[in-house]
């Protein structure tokens, strides 16, 4: 299961278009360590962990130091102060907040629901541009500093990642097709919604970008995704052009990317956008209660389509608003505004 940030697409591109022969090396070397990781995920089992009812996050952050070994040595533990490494110190203030959005928001203990300790590894491998959650940990590479900086920069790169963990312990949505892209689509959801909570952002001020502020200033791009313009997030000779569509009409066939899940996300992405600009206020409040109760619920399945999510999100604004609701005509008409409408 690929549970990385950052596309293989955009990487594949950097190997084959840049005329620079270090970014080449940095794109393939950075595909064949994640490549790496797909295959320890696959052998990765969903274990209870230890419960803890106290809704305190306990992270621990380790330091791989240009190494690809993990965890690494530990060099900070819950309660600790600032080390002085921006990276350590970011990635422990980001588990932080996302461990706070979702108690805040929908009452889960942790990523499994039981108080899951939170562990990351910084610092991974040289020059790797990519972070993943493997299973069991958030992993972040430092970039490359031209094309992609550091991967514990942007909050929603960690609650992206985190909530691949949410998914694991709960629908666990098999890694392929369309499947795979609302796996993928889950976590750009409520990483961007971990960003518009901690900002205190409501829906009509959000930029419903993923990965703003990872691109280096060279590059011709905003962010990794839009949700609101899927398809527009870049557009740069070495990364290629945005290949996400925004609505069924364009629905991409391919046999990469585990049959393009970070590229037809960009489908079931737009649909939330359009759910929450509706319904307006915070969009964790509805849209994202809606989502979350969903993906939680009974309907799910591993190998459930776009059809039947936007289904059971359908019957879930039913239960907690009721049919004829306002909140429930928005679900409805944000599936057809993406092509999906009953």
């Amino acid at each position: 299961m690929t549970c990385t940030i950052l596309p293989p697409h955009i990487l594949d591109s950097v190997a084959r278009r840049s005329d620079d022969a270090a970014l080449r090396d940095m794109a393939r070397r950075t595909l064949v360590l994640s490549a790496t990781q797909r295959v320890e995920r696959r052998t990765t089992a969903v274990t209870a962990s230890d419960p803890h009812e106290d809704f305190v996050p306990h992270r621990t952050v380790h330091d791989a130091a240009g190494r690809e070994t993990l965890p690494g040595k530990a060099v900070r533990a819950e309660g600790d102060g600032s080390t002085g490494d921006k990276a350590v110190d970011e990635s422990y203030d980001w588990l932080g907040v996302t461990f706070d959005f979702f108690e805040a928001a929908y009452r889960r203990n942790s990523i499994d629901g039981a108080g899951l300790k939170l562990v990351s590894t910084v610092h991974y491998g040289e020059r790797y541009a990519n972070a993943f959650w493997n299973g069991r940990q958030m992993v972040y590479g430092d970039g490359d500093g031209t094309l992609f900086l550091s991967f514990t920069g942007p909050l929603d790169i960690t609650g992206h990642e985190l909530v691949h963990g949410v998914t694991q312990y709960t629908a666990d949505l098999e890694y392929f097709g369309q499947s795979g892209a609302l796996n993928e689509s889950m976590s750009d959801v409520f990483g961007s919604l971990v960003k518009q909570w901690h900002l205190k952002q409501t829906a009509d001020r959000a930029d419903w970008l993923i990965g703003q502020g990872l691109l280096g200033e060279s590059v011709d791009g905003v962010a990794l995704r839009s949700m609101k313009e899927p398809g527009t997030a870049y557009d740069d000779p070495r990364l290629g052009k945005d290949p996400q569509p925004g609505h069924m009409n364009d629905y991409v066939d391919t046999y990469r990317d585990n049959g393009g899940v970070h590229i037809n996300s960009g489908i079931p992405n737009h649909a939330f956008y359009l759910l929450a600009t509706a319904l307006g206020g915070n969009a964790w409040e509805k849209a994202g209660r809606i989502w979350y109760d969903t993906l939680v619920g009974d309907a799910m399945r591993p190998t459930l389509d776009f059809k039947g999510f936007a289904a059971a999100t359908i019957a879930t604004a039913e239960r907690l608003y009721g049919g004829s609701a306002a909140e429930t005509e928005a679900v409805r008409s944000a599936w057809n505004g993406v092509g999906l409408g009953a």
